[in-house]
């Protein structure tokens, strides 16, 4: 074998130290990998959000460092960014048993495993019944290998593994019946079928997998270390809790039949509201897909609704409320519309300054429904409680005491309904994630009141 000249050797390992990123602190950056999945890590417009998104925020705070986000298409390239040193780490990703080259931090979340299927499609009683189908996965998934692992003769399939697509998209292709089956986990299942109300489980894999963020097994220790401490801090003072709700909370609020007439109306009701919603976005700053999910809570984008209480039109305002904002008709759309969104920011605009976004929006829409005296009554309830009156995650465990005797008697807005004031956001929620993923999002130039801010805890 012929030796290698001082010099080649030289240019070798000085080409291998160029392929590793410095540490954070001293290159004054943090490289993060994350997959391409809308629900932990979305871009829309200059707008970026996302479970991981969030974490990875807070992390490069304390680290005092800039963000970079490095994103790729299916798992295999997400593994393959942090051993080939093109990240400092990558997030959500699978802990496997036998994973050379990676080393994982404590998990995050866990979830079984699952294959789902179009609703028409027959009941799946056991493994033998997936004889004869082609099942989608992600190329370099876990799903994918354990398919592969079960894939036995008395029940052989057809594993079809996909590259550059997200565990949505497979899922989309199943309630489009152009795939049989795929493999996903509970979690992005139960968030396409907010999309995609056809689809439904078919079969449950083996066992469970824990989700956690990768890093190269030969790197520094110190990051990890810092990683670890960190996950521990927030998962202790419930940041990870509030950040995990933030965008999974109202999951498995609004059933699948309502999911599909929500999908029928945006199709058939929505087109002669788009223009008077989007132009109430225009004077207030609120996104009018927010709008507009608020409304269909409110009356199923039903002009005409009338409640026994009295609240009447699109938005169901009160009589007073109407007579405050110079509402002329409750049962005019257009100024329903426009009423319903100015109230709402108002009641943003009422709530304390150090309540961030998305908690000080959700916590608005639930006085929309009962009032800000109800919830300001509410949160000197958290407060008595030692929760944060400036969490949503908190404070939707507080309002349903607001139907408690011994909570709504030392108030002066007496009893309210704090329990429905919560399914009500919730659903809102839902809506509001469904049109975002159909409907495109409306620039101004007016300040956009659903910004999100992350500060630490």
């Amino acid at each position: 074998m012929p030796r290698l000249s001082s010099f080649t050797l030289y240019l070798l390992i000085t080409l291998a130290g160029c392929m590793r990123l410095d540490p954070p602190e001293q290159a004054g950056e943090l490289v993060v990998a994350v997959g391409n999945n809308p629900a932990y890590y979305q871009i829309e417009g200059d707008k970026v959000s996302g479970f991981d998104y969030d974490l990875a925020v807070l992390f490069a705070q304390q680290l005092g460092v800039k963000l970079r986000f490095v994103v790729a298409n299916d798992p295999a390239r997400l593994q393959a960014l942090v051993r080939g040193g093109k990240a400092h780490f990558a997030m959500s990703v699978p802990v496997r048993a036998n994973d050379n080259g990676l080393r994982y931090t404590a998990p995050l979340r866990e979830a079984r495993q699952l294959l789902a299927e179009h609703a028409d499609d027959p009941p799946v009683e056991n493994q033998t019944d997936l004889a004869g189908l082609t099942i989608d996965a992600l190329a370099g998934s876990l799903q994918a290998e354990q398919l592969q692992a079960i894939n036995k003769p008395a029940s052989s399939f057809t594993l079809a593994p996909k590259k550059n697509r997200s565990e949505i998209d497979l899922l989309e292709q199943v309630s489009l019946h152009h795939s049989e089956m795929a493999a996903t986990d509970e979690l992005n299942f139960n968030i396409a079928q907010n999309f995609y109300p056809d689809i439904k489980i078919a079969y449950y894999l083996p066992g469970s997998i824990q989700y956690a963020w990768a890093f190269p097994e030969n790197a520094d220790g110190a990051l990890f270390d810092k990683a670890q401490e960190f996950l521990a801090r927030i998962r202790e003072d419930g940041t990870l809790a509030r950040i995990f709700d933030r965008y999974f909370g109202y999951l498995e609020r609004v059933g699948e039949s309502d999911v599909a007439g929500f999908l029928y109306r945006m199709q058939t009701l929505l087109p002669h509201y788009r223009a008077d919603f989007i132009a109430a976005q225009e004077s207030t700053g609120l996104d009018w897909r927010l709008l507009a999910a608020l409304a269909y809570q409110e009356s199923h984008w039903d002009p005409t609704a009338t409640s026994a209480t009295g609240v009447r039109g699109m938005m169901m305002l009160t009589e007073d409320t109407a007579d405050h904002l110079r509402v002329s008709n409750r049962l005019d759309p257009r100024q329903s519309i426009r009423a319903g969104g100015k109230y709402l920011a108002e009641l943003v605009d009422q709530l304390p300054p150090a309540i961030n976004h998305p908690d000080r929006l959700w916590l608005a829409l639930a006085a929309y429904n009962l009032g800000m005296g109800h919830m300001n009554g509410a949160r000197a309830i958290a407060k008595g409680l030692k929760r944060d009156p400036d969490s949503w995650y908190e404070m939707k465990q507080v309002l349903p005491l607001l139907a408690r005797e011994k909570y709504y008697n030392r108030l002066k807005s007496g009893r309210g309904r704090g329990g429905e004031a919560v399914i009500m956001v919730e659903n809102i929620r839902t809506y509001f994630d469904i049109l975002s993923r159909y409907e495109p999002l409306h620039k101004t130039g007016t300040p956009d009141f659903t910004e999100f801010k992350l500060t630490p805890r």
